[in-house]
C-alpha cells in the first residue's frame, strides 16, 4: 500500500491516542496537580486542546493526500508524524517513570503511535513524499511549534 493511502492511518493513531488523554487526562492531573511543574488546565481547557489537536492531523492529512508528494502539506504532516512519535519519549515514557504509574496516553503512546509513526515516517521518506533539508526542518519546526502551543496552554 502507497504512502498516500497509509497516511491515513496518522490521523486515526492521533484520534485514538488524544482519545485516551480526554477520558484520563483531567482527573490524574487533579491528583497529581501539586506534583507537576505548572498549574495544569481545567479539563475543557484539556479536552479542547485535544480536540483541537486531532482536527489538526485529519486537516493536514487530507491536504496531503489533495496536495500529494513534496506539497508544504506532505511536510506539515510529516513533521506532526514526527511530533508525534517525540511525544511518546516527551512526556509519556518519562512521566510513567517518575510517578511510577500510569499516565494518560502512555498506553496509546507506545502501542500506536510509536510503531505507527516510526513506520509512517520511513514511508514517507522511502516513497519521496518528503526529502532532503526540508523533511528535516519539518521534523525539527513543527514539533516545536505543536510544543510550544501546547506549552503556551499550560503556562497560559
Amino acid at each position: 500500500m502507497s504512502f498516500e493511502r497509509l497516511q491515513w492511518l496518522f490521523p486515526i493513531a492521533v484520534t485514538l491516542h488524544n482519545a485516551e488523554e480526554a477520558i484520563w487526562m483531567p482527573a490524574w492531573t487533579t491528583q497529581h496537580a501539586s506534583q507537576l511543574p505548572v498549574h495544569p488546565p481545567g479539563a475543557s481547557e484539556i479536552r479542547l486542546a485535544l480536540l483541537l489537536l486531532t482536527a489538526l492531523a485529519f486537516a493536514v492529512t487530507a491536504l496531503s493526500a489533495k496536495k500529494g508528494p513534496k506539497s508544504v502539506w506532505a511536510y506539515l504532516t510529516f513533521g506532526y508524524i514526527v511530533a508525534m512519535w517525540v511525544n511518546v519519549l516527551v512526556p509519556h515514557l518519562p512521566a510513567s517513570v517518575i510517578f511510577f504509574s500510569y499516565t494518560p496516553g502512555v498506553v496509546t503512546a507506545v502501542l500506536i503511535n510509536l510503531p505507527v509513526m516510526s513506520y509512517l515516517a520511513v514511508r514517507a521518506m522511502a516513497e519521496q513524499w518528503v526529502s532532503g533539508w526540508k523533511a528535516a526542518i519539518a521534523a525539527i519546526a513543527v514539533p516545536a511549534v505543536l510544543g510550544s502551543a501546547v506549552a503556551f496552554l499550560v503556562f497560559a
